[in-house]
């Protein structure tokens, strides 16, 4: 019987602490995905117009572009279309809202946004599950930064 004394996020909390910035933005990163995976289906659609509403016009052409790939039709870079296309993107939906996040933290990592605050803002909202695969995941990017990744 495992013993567990720290819970999985806070022992995310502690990795993203224990390691250099090119580890801790992909550590960011991957609790961004992993939230989105478990976002409910319904609440998809209000996530994913928040996440693109302050995109920049290089950010909606890249997104835009990702669409096309899809055949979606012919896509715009705007907010109203990528939102009005989010339901016939089907399963592809979270891909497109995982995009749209990661491109939306880049641009708080550049306005300044500490990696700490993004992690305040997610990890409560992760199921324990979720938690504990991504503990596990993150040992493994400690691991990586520690054995000499540049950074």
């Amino acid at each position: 019987m495992p013993l567990c004394f720290i819970e999985p996020q806070d022992a995310i909390r502690v990795i993203a602490e224990s390691v250099g910035r090119e580890a801790r933005r992909q550590l960011v990163g991957e609790v961004v995905r992993a939230w989105v995976d478990d976002i409910p289906e319904q609440e998809l659609s209000g996530h994913y117009a928040k996440a693109i509403a302050g995109l920049d016009d290089d950010d909606l052409h890249l997104l835009a572009a990702w669409h096309a790939s899809l055949e979606v039709g012919q896509p715009i870079p705007n907010t109203e279309f990528l939102v009005g296309v989010f339901q016939s993107l089907g399963e592809n939906r979270r891909e497109a809202l995982k995009i749209a996040a990661g491109f939306r933290g880049e641009e708080a990592f550049q306005a300044g946004v500490a990696e700490d605050q993004a992690l305040d803002t997610v990890l409560p909202r992760l199921s324990r599950e979720r938690a504990i695969e991504l503990a596990n995941e993150c040992i493994e990017l400690y691991l990586w930064d520690r054995m000499g990744c540049d950074n």
